[in-house]
């Protein structure tokens, strides 16, 4: 099997979190560490890693960088992020995946055709921040929004297979995110933080 082409991963780690207070969302700790740090280390084999949002704690040799106007949403960082690629396929993630592993990242990269692919969750939604992407599909998306926009608008012409991984019972899925205090304390629990 040919390897797979060379990577880069663009977190998106911004976003006011103000259902949580207002915090860091990507900087709260969930089993035993933030979760960008378990995002980060998932994408550990990128040729870069690229995190978009406010200043904040970032592993040594992790590009961060700010969109412009701060706080613009994520189409704006997501045109932050894609200025600093220059592989020809890009991992777009949010900043508050704790149970994101390699394996998925894997999966992602190696089923990648057409424009992208991003992961359908438990529910059938689009999770529009876990996918692989062809980096000029990306750019070309995001070239002539202006505005405000979702990325769900931005993502709309393009060609997008998606998957749905296969979660062991019991297991938290990868897609979770924390965008709610409870989300965040079924996350712990799910890691083992507190009781369940």
């Amino acid at each position: 099997m040919e390897p797979l082409p060379p990577w880069t991963a663009v977190v998106l780690a911004g976003g006011k979190a103000a259902r949580l207070g207002g915090q860091a969302k990507p900087q709260l700790v969930v089993g035993g560490r933030p979760m960008l740090i378990t995002v980060l280390d998932a994408v550990a084999g990128a040729a870069r890693r690229v995190v978009v949002g406010p200043p904040q704690a970032v592993p040594p040799g992790v590009v961060l960088v700010r969109e412009q106007p701060p706080r613009g949403g994520p189409v704006a960082a997501l045109r932050a992020g894609l200025a600093e690629v220059s592989t020809d396929v890009v991992v777009l993630l949010a900043g508050d995946l704790p149970f994101l592993t390699t394996e998925l990242i894997d999966e992602l990269r190696g089923r990648l055709t057409g424009d992208g692919i991003l992961v359908v969750d438990g529910t059938g939604r689009d999770q529009l921040l876990l996918g692989a992407w062809r980096t000029a599909a990306l750019r070309a998306a995001v070239a002539d929004a202006s505005g405000p926009t979702s990325l769900r608008k931005v993502f709309a012409p393009l060609a997008v297979r998606r998957l749905r991984p296969t979660v062991p019972p019991g297991a938290p899925p990868p897609w979770m995110d924390c965008d709610t205090p409870a989300d965040l304390v079924r996350a712990r629990q799910l890691a083992g933080d507190l009781p369940g």
